[in-house]
């Protein structure tokens, strides 16, 4: 079986359903900025421009999920799981509208895990 180093809850595949009806296709990024933290922020699909600084994670309800280079140093050994709460956030994410906000679980990667992960691009 493929270890993920992303995934998403129950709850996070809703809320991007409900988005991708309202906006389209989707995409994420994991700021590493000074406003939001490490926030994921859910844009339009090619709405957040990325480049040689960011890495892809993988693929989570069929949106691409990025983090910048720099912060994805300080989580290569995790598992990050997209979650919802309430509560709203204070960027220019879509679900903020809906006082809900995307947020990071994470898990350590086991000995095992670690040696069958994929490279990130």
């Amino acid at each position: 079986m493929e270890v993920l180093r992303i995934t998403a809850t129950p709850l996070a595949c809703e809320t991007i359903d409900k988005l991708r009806k309202i906006n389209g296709p989707l995409m994420f990024h994991q700021s590493g900025g000074c406003c939001d933290g490490s926030q994921p922020m859910c844009f339009e699909k090619g709405e957040f421009k990325t480049g040689d600084s960011d890495v892809k994670l993988g693929t989570i309800h069929d949106c691409e999920f990025f983090m910048s280079r720099d912060q994805f140093e300080y989580w290569k050994h995790t598992q990050l799981t997209l979650d919802v709460i309430e509560g709203r956030g204070s960027s220019f994410s879509l679900e903020i509208p809906f006082g809900i906000r995307f947020i990071i679980r994470s898990r350590l990667f086991t000995e095992e895990e670690l040696s069958q992960l994929k490279a990130v691009t």
